[in-house]
């Protein structure tokens, strides 16, 4: 098959051709339809990810078609089929108890296995991967990826948002425009930050109610300025020491955060437990959604309450993820790309 290998970290990535994947006993291998290309993808080509080495095969945003079928699979072979990326193995106490997106034993294919930058995947744990609405196309649901599952995670279990509540959303690249687009859906009132115009202006073309540019205010005053002594619920979508502390400082009395962005690096930071402790705030962590969820979330979708098509700004070919990865360096553009051809 071909595929997208790294080989140098912060180098563009080495298009080979490699051994089609061995199919697993408890899963499937899919021809890959489509496959998102996301910042947790960044973090491994730049080597901040310790999973990530010479000769890895990124790609954990995924859909595509059964080829081969495990004895034990529960799909079958033409089944068109979308897959968390957290694949939780089914029988500990954790995938029993309805959270498998933090089972001990996950596998999660472009990091602790082989991705899906390539014509094909091995999917484990396939009780894990979940049907694709006819109407829905490879792109949108590739561009689901862990962008959306994730925030709709975040705002439904995690801070549990209520209709009329104000929420902060520090960040609005992939997951901050999703939590946007679902947040408005759960009747929510949304103060966007970021420090690109364009990706402001573009949020405010899809709901959002307030916009604030960090690089020419202070954030956390202007947000508690906008919503009368602070937000209810504030969700970090970048993963870094500045919009982190602007997400709790931006709070009102017992607020909650929610850290969504993967923290680049050894994951330590500074962060004003002064603000945490003297407000009273709840400090969630959350990543990946449950596959159980999915369902309820992609007919939501289906129905039409809530358009995710802003998700997907590109289709680009399995050539183009390079010059994708190499843009996270600094500002991108609104929008996420999504690899749709995988032979180019």
């Amino acid at each position: 098959m071909r595929a997208a290998i790294v080989r140098e970290f912060n180098e563009d990535l080495s298009i080979e051709t490699m051994a089609d994947p061995a199919c697993p006993d408890d899963g499937v291998v899919l021809e890959v339809a489509a496959c998102g290309v996301c910042r947790s993808d960044y973090h491994g080509w730049t080597g901040e990810h310790p999973l990530i080495k010479s000769g890895s095969l990124l790609g954990h945003e995924y859909c595509g078609t059964v080829v081969e079928a495990g004895p034990q699979a529960q799909h079958k072979i033409g089944d068109r089929l979308i897959a968390p990326f957290i694949l939780g193995c089914g029988s500990c106490p954790a995938c029993h108890t309805g959270v498998s997106n933090t089972c001990a034993h996950q596998i999660v294919p472009g990091f602790s296995a082989p991705g899906a930058y390539a014509e094909y995947v091995a999917v484990p744990y396939d009780h894990n991967l979940v049907h694709l609405p006819e109407t829905m196309t490879p792109a949108l649901a590739a561009g689901l990826g862990c962008r959306v599952t994730t925030a709709w995670h975040a705002l439904t279990d995690r801070a549990a948002v209520k209709a009329g509540e104000w929420v902060a959303v520090h960040g609005t690249g992939g997951i901050g425009l999703a939590t946007l687009l679902l947040a408005k859906r759960l009747g929510a009132q949304v103060v966007v930050v970021d420090i690109v115009d364009e990706k402001l202006e573009h949020a405010k073309q899809h709901g959002a109610d307030a916009l604030v540019n960090a690089a020419k205010e202070d954030a956390a005053e202007a947000i508690r300025d906008i919503t009368g002594g602070g937000a209810q619920v504030s969700i970090e979508a970048l993963g870094i020491e500045p919009t982190t502390n602007a997400s709790v400082e931006c709070l009102a009395i017992l607020g909650r955060h929610v850290h969504v962005g993967m923290p680049a690096g050894d994951g330590r930071m500074e962060i004003n437990l002064r603000a945490i402790y003297s407000k009273q705030l709840s400090f969630f962590g959350t990543r990946g959604m449950p596959s159980w969820k999915y369902p309820s979330l992609l007919g939501m979708i289906e129905r039409g309450e809530v358009d995710i098509s802003p998700m997907v700004a590109r289709e680009v070919p399995l050539s183009g993820a390079s010059a994708e990865l190499r843009a996270m360096h600094g500002p991108t553009s609104p929008g996420t790309a999504v690899i749709t051809d995988l032979t180019s």
